[in-house]
């Protein structure tokens, strides 16, 4: 195999093959990128049996051919060349890699015991790009990062006619978006339940394109999805398992909830937070004067602040986790914030608050986003 390929392309497409791989693997041999040379150009390819990730990319191929070489030292390697274009080519069991006077030899990996990409079926949809980052963004912040409940490490995604929902939970937070959705022909409602770290390299990488096109396929032992755009594909096994019913803990109305401005709000929770102890929460109390964060670190600090707020409904006092505020606050993409208390059978404890976008102090937020906020959250 020989070819010659502009650095810059080949750097990206290599960086891209690898971002999914595990940082550690018991099969050395899935550490790799296999890279296809053919009169067409260049396909490089990596996979895991759980994520796979493939990109094609143009070359003068002189020599077609396979090969199997180490992806993150290759990337590294990629990534440090000098500016010019890059030739590779194959000798025995090596891969020599060339850029002006730079020269490496990599050892090659058997590419005969490398494993079968999945392929990918017929499109399901399609999405546009941009609000499918945007949204992948909002929501994935709240899944689970506790490998012992799988089934909430996910981003649930929930297709019905011309809408995408996208949902996750940690049990203490849910975070709900939804964006158009294009269904190909023939299409029904469906679900799927995607791996939030997998969902968010998707949103970084594909939020340049113009569309994504989402395809779900898989008997019901293996069910995959892939999402494609610009000749890039990545594919990811679905998790097993029922997601909690946690959409029907929204409320349908809130009478009770007070707008302030953002940034104002986010500040000032930074830095009332600065005493307090590890895991603990922030006291917000809402009045008509504003809303009043304090903070009880220990006997040598305490902290207090009061912002600008504009109430409607009773006073509440609610005691919130202020990294998971902040999580809520950083995803709403507008210059006010709508914060809405909600009611619980016991008087005296409060419900989860529900955290809206707002375009200004009087009008509701354009998009979609809601996040709610209560510790023991989740259904049980």
């Amino acid at each position: 195999m020989k070819f010659q390929a502009n650095r810059d392309v080949f750097s990206e497409a290599v960086s891209f093959a690898v971002k999914l791989l595990p940082q550690r693997t018991t099969l050395p041999i899935l550490s790799g990128v296999l890279i296809e040379a053919s009169t067409e150009g260049l396909t490089l390819s990596s996979f895991d049996y759980e994520v796979s990730a493939r990109t094609e990319i143009p070359a003068e191929v002189s020599e077609p051919g396979r090969v199997l070489v180490s992806g993150r030292l290759l990337a590294d390697i990629a990534n440090r060349l000098p500016s010019a274009p890059v030739e590779v080519s194959s000798e025995d069991s090596r891969i020599v890699v060339r850029a002006g006077s730079a020269r490496f030899t990599l050892l090659s990996m058997p590419v005969e015991e490398y494993p079968s990409l999945p392929k990918v079926g017929p499109a399901t949809g399609v999405v546009p790009a941009d609000v499918f980052s945007s949204a992948v963004a909002q929501v994935a912040v709240a899944a689970s990062r506790d490998d012992v409940t799988p089934v909430i490490t996910g981003v649930q995604l929930e297709i019905a006619e011309h809408r995408l929902n996208l949902i996750a939970t940690d049990r203490y937070r849910v975070a709900i978006r939804g964006i158009p959705w294009e269904a190909a022909e023939g299409t029904v409602s469906t679900t799927a339940l995607v791996p939030a770290r997998t969902l968010q390299e998707v949103g970084k990488t594909f939020s340049g394109a113009s569309t994504i096109s989402i395809s779900i396929t898989g008997s019901e032992d293996r069910e995959l999805i892939a999402f494609s755009a610009d000749k890039k594909t990545v594919t990811s096994l679905l998790i097993k398992g029922n997601f909690p019913p946690v959409g029907r803990l929204f409320p349908e109305t809130t009478e009770n909830y007070a707008v302030m401005n953002t940034a104002e709000l986010v500040e000032a929770t930074r830095r009332v937070q600065l005493v307090l102890e590890r895991e603990a929460a922030l006291r917000y109390s809402f009045d008509l004067e504003g809303v009043t964060l304090e903070a009880i670190g220990s006997e040598q600090a305490q902290a207090s602040e009061n912002i600008e707020a504009l109430l409607t409904g009773t006073d509440t006092v609610v005691s919130l986790k202020p990294q998971f505020l902040l999580d809520g606050l950083g995803a709403v993409h507008s210059e006010f914030v709508r914060i809405a208390f909600t009611k619980t059978e016991n008087p005296n404890k409060p419900g989860p608050v529900l955290i809206t976008s707002q375009s200004s102090k009087d009008s509701a937020g354009s998009d979609d986003y809601r996040y709610l906020l209560q510790p023991n959250l989740l259904l049980r």
